[in-house]
């Protein structure tokens, strides 16, 4: 241990060092179970977009992942639990009770298995809070445990992540839509979001002047406080604040898998504890040593990495042509991120009917099949989900939008559901042939809209839809090509 790197380290940021590793681990939780129950039918052996034909016609060097060397499902499925295992080992305080080098090393393979899931995980994993998880995780690896003093460049390299989250959004709304400009895009949003929540009617019903103040304090929340992260407390801790009470704003009014709690997470990390006195008795940290040399080394030698692949953040979000989410390398090390720099006016759902006749005619009886958490039934609420992902219910969204976002994995879906694929069945909420497959499949779009007050009072329906036309005409299991040898 040497006192010249004393400077490194800063027992003020104990509690926020506290929340970010708790926070992370159980994201990591909710990250692993989720890929655990419902790799199967999406990218199994057997599944939609299968992981060995991909990993077949993509090298390693542009997808790093243990998938590359061996592949079934069942060492897929012991690589999730595993990660959700270890992960909520963390969660429960083991990384406190083990040497330094043993928590880092944990952290690192948390890192480690989740980015071999994401880097084959194909379109299903395409999301941006996928990266943040990846960004977030690596840099767990460098915050340490109490048995260190928390590394304070760490701990502003969190805030800097977390700023280009919010600043990274907030600017790709102002380049966006021109709704985000006269404030007008909440009229819309909570009602053509992906996957709206049991308050999203509601919030779709406010009024519209508090619609027009939701746009603006949102650019404020996202262009101007994320500039507070970097200064002294307790200005940092405002800043945080406030970015923790507009994510909650958003958890209550949709389902967005774990971006709002992870980037809750982040902004916990720049609270201190200050914050919590009078609130929490007995918070005191612990007696922290300073950081070893070789500890503190390998937290400036990340720092350094950081900072020099930031160029390329900061080089998007400077541009005129700024993309929403990107990752400029394979290990989604330092990221750009964004969020609805386009809100769509309508919303559209595709909707997959089935019948057991033998003949098709204009009398034919279909029956809907129905999706967890995206709107079907009229009737139905929307669920709470988040901070799970439902991963085939987002592109069935995606799909809705164009059909280009379905072409890899659409008619892989339908030959499942044509033969009642179990593991297919498992990301289902109701299907309507239980013991014998249907003979035909078809795919209907209509256009959803919250009902009003008056009919939601008449009918007792929360969506109104009409329909568009017919997206897929009706196929059998003989009439679907094979599954395709998918990039």
């Amino acid at each position: 241990m040497s006192t010249q790197w004393a400077w490194l380290s800063g027992s003020g940021y104990w509690l926020g060092r506290l929340l970010l590793e708790r926070g992370i681990a159980a994201i990591y939780v909710i990250a692993f179970v989720a890929a655990a129950r419902q790799f199967r039918a999406l990218i199994g052996e057997n599944g939609m977009t299968p992981v060995p034909q991909y990993v077949r016609r993509r090298p390693f060097r542009l997808t790093p992942s243990i998938f590359h060397l061996h592949y079934s499902d069942r060492f897929f499925a012991f690589v999730c639990w595993l990660g959700a295992g270890l992960a909520a080992a963390l969660v429960a305080g083991v990384g406190e009770l083990v040497p330094l080098w043993t928590v880092m090393a944990i952290w690192l393979l948390l890192w480690a298995l989740y980015l071999s899931i994401v880097n084959v995980g194909q379109t299903w994993y395409a999301f941006g809070w996928e990266s943040i998880l990846l960004e977030t995780g690596l840099l767990a690896v460098f915050l340490g445990n109490d048995r260190v003093a928390p590394p304070v460049l760490i701990m502003w390299l969190a805030r800097w992540l977390l700023f280009r989250i919010e600043f990274g959004a907030g600017l790709i709304k102002l380049r966006g839509d021109s709704c985000w400009r006269d404030l007008t895009c909440l009229y819309y949003h909570h009602e053509t979001q992906p996957m709206p929540g049991p308050l999203s009617w509601f919030f779709h019903h406010l009024p519209k002047p508090l619609h027009r103040m939701e746009a603006a304090g949102n650019h404020v929340a996202q262009l101007v406080v994320p500039f507070g992260l970097f200064a002294p407390q307790p200005i940092a801790g405002v800043a945080a604040g406030i970015i923790i009470i507009t994510q909650l704003w958003l958890v209550a009014s949709g389902n967005f898998a774990w971006l709002n709690w992870i980037t809750i997470v982040l902004a916990a990390g720049a609270l201190d504890e200050s914050w919590f006195t009078g609130t929490i008795s007995g918070l005191q940290p612990p007696d922290m040593p300073r950081a070893p040399m070789w500890f503190a080394a390998l937290v400036m030698v990340y720092a350094a990495v950081v900072v020099i692949l930031s160029y390329w953040p900061v080089r998007n979000m400077a541009s005129r042509n700024q993309r929403m989410n990107a990752s400029f390398t394979p290990l989604h090390l330092v990221n750009s991120y964004g969020a609805f720099g386009a809100v769509g006016r309508s919303r559209r759902e595709l909707v997959i009917e089935g019948t057991a006749a033998a003949e098709l005619t204009e009398r034919t009886p279909w029956s809907e099949y129905h999706f967890k958490g995206k709107p079907g039934a009229v009737d139905r609420l929307p669920r709470q989900w988040a901070p799970y992902h439902l991963r085939l219910d987002w592109l069935m969204w995606f799909a809705a939008l164009s059909p280009r976002y379905g072409l890899p994995w659409r008619d892989a879906l339908l030959q499942r559901l044509l033969r009642n694929d179990r593991d297919t069945l498992r990301l289902l909420r109701y299907n309507p042939f239980p013991d014998t497959p249907p003979r035909f499949v078809r795919i209907l779009l209509y256009e959803y809209r919250f009902t009003t007050w008056a009919e939601r009072r008449r009918d007792g329906a929360w969506w109104h839809r009409t329909l568009v036309g017919v997206y897929l005409s009706p196929v059998s299991a003989a009439g679907l090509s094979a599954p395709r040898d998918f990039r």
